[in-house]
């Protein structure tokens, strides 16, 4: 993800999880506040409970991969954080995705028409 979409500073994730809205599933922590700029940037978090640093970068990579891909239908002007819970260690990555959209659109960043996953995409229908 290029670098004018991150969330670098560690009080822009402060802000996000103190002033922001969240909602959750069983793989992940959303949470979602306006920032103000033309553009909407997005961070991701696994903590220790995920487990060691390829554990957690695992996770933070699919997480990055699922958001790069939905990318284009969120909004501007939103501080987007996502972090991981520990269940993200046995989910492959259709599960992330599907995870990340899930709780995009409870958030109304998605519409739901414009969202579907690259399974949908290549599925074979009779």
């Amino acid at each position: 993800m290029e670098r004018r979409y991150r969330l670098r500073k560690n009080a822009d994730f402060q802000r996000a999880r103190r002033q922001g809205r969240s909602w959750a599933n069983e793989l992940l922590v959303l949470n979602v506040v306006a920032n103000g700029l033309d553009r909407s940037r997005f961070g991701f978090s696994a903590s220790r409970r995920i487990g060691k640093a390829a554990a957690r970068n695992r996770a933070k990579r699919l997480m990055r991969e699922a958001t790069r891909q939905q990318r284009e239908h969120i909004p501007a002007g939103w501080d987007v954080v996502l972090i991981a819970r520990p269940s993200v260690r046995e989910a492959g990555f259709l599960g992330v995705e599907r995870a990340v959209e899930q709780v995009l659109r409870r958030a109304h960043l998605l519409p739901e028409s414009t969202a579907h996953s690259k399974a949908e995409e290549f599925s074979i229908r009779p």
